[in-house]
């Protein structure tokens, strides 16, 4: 199997593709990513579902990790087992709820951008955490970044997977992976060469896997 993208997240923004969004997203599994996050939050459900429905069974032919974002009934309807939450959408959540998400997810994936959103995500059953900004990005202008301390720290005290986000290009990439912390010593990160092939199409968006438990 293809493993050189094997610890990189793609996030979705059909906005961003030119031509059909599937033919694309295609493209995108075939090299075998760790997983795809379907974001698309300006989506109906039941338009969110249709697309799910397409992108999951793309995803399960190519045996790649499919999270939907937020649409927790939509994942239950679906079967999808695999969800990304942000934490004001945990914060939400009646208790009897989120304290049942791993009860029904195997993967709970969640955006977090302080050690206290690190904190409440593990807490609450996060199997792994999308940690940002990292660098300023176009998406979010005027937002600074929190830089290679912030990463350091975060990769230092969470024992789940860490993947970072936001303004993260080729020159960034290694200083990105030299303020992260290892486990076993080990570098687990995607090749570099994903970063030009894979943002074309995607959301300003390499995620690198900075700390994983088990390689």
């Amino acid at each position: 199997m293809y493993r050189d993208y094997a610890h990189t997240i793609v996030i979705t923004n059909r906005g961003l593709v030119q031509g059909d969004f599937f033919e694309q997203m295609e493209r995108v599994i075939s090299l075998h990513p760790h997983a795809v996050i379907l974001r698309e939050k300006d989506l109906t459900d039941e338009a969110y579902e249709k697309l799910a429905k397409r992108l999951l069974e793309l995803c399960q032919r190519e045996g790649v990790s499919c999270f939907l974002h937020s649409r927790v009934s939509v994942a239950r309807h679906l079967d999808c087992r695999k969800i990304h939450l942000s934490i004001p959408a945990l914060a939400a959540m009646e208790p009897s709820v989120r304290g049942n998400l791993r009860a029904y997810f195997q993967e709970i994936s969640v955006s977090c951008h302080s050690m206290e959103d690190m904190e409440i995500a593990v807490k609450y059953g996060a199997t792994q955490i999308i940690l940002g900004t990292i660098f300023e990005t176009e998406c979010k202008k005027g937002l600074k970044g929190r830089g290679l301390a912030f990463v350091r720290e975060i990769c230092y005290a969470c024992p789940v997977p860490v993947y970072a986000i936001g303004g993260l290009n080729l020159e960034r990439l290694h200083d990105v992976w030299i303020h992260a912390i290892y486990t076993n010593g080990r570098v687990n990160c995607a090749c570099k060469k994903i970063v030009k092939r894979l943002t074309k199409s995607v959301k300003d968006a390499i995620m690198v896997t900075l700390k994983a438990i088990s390689l």
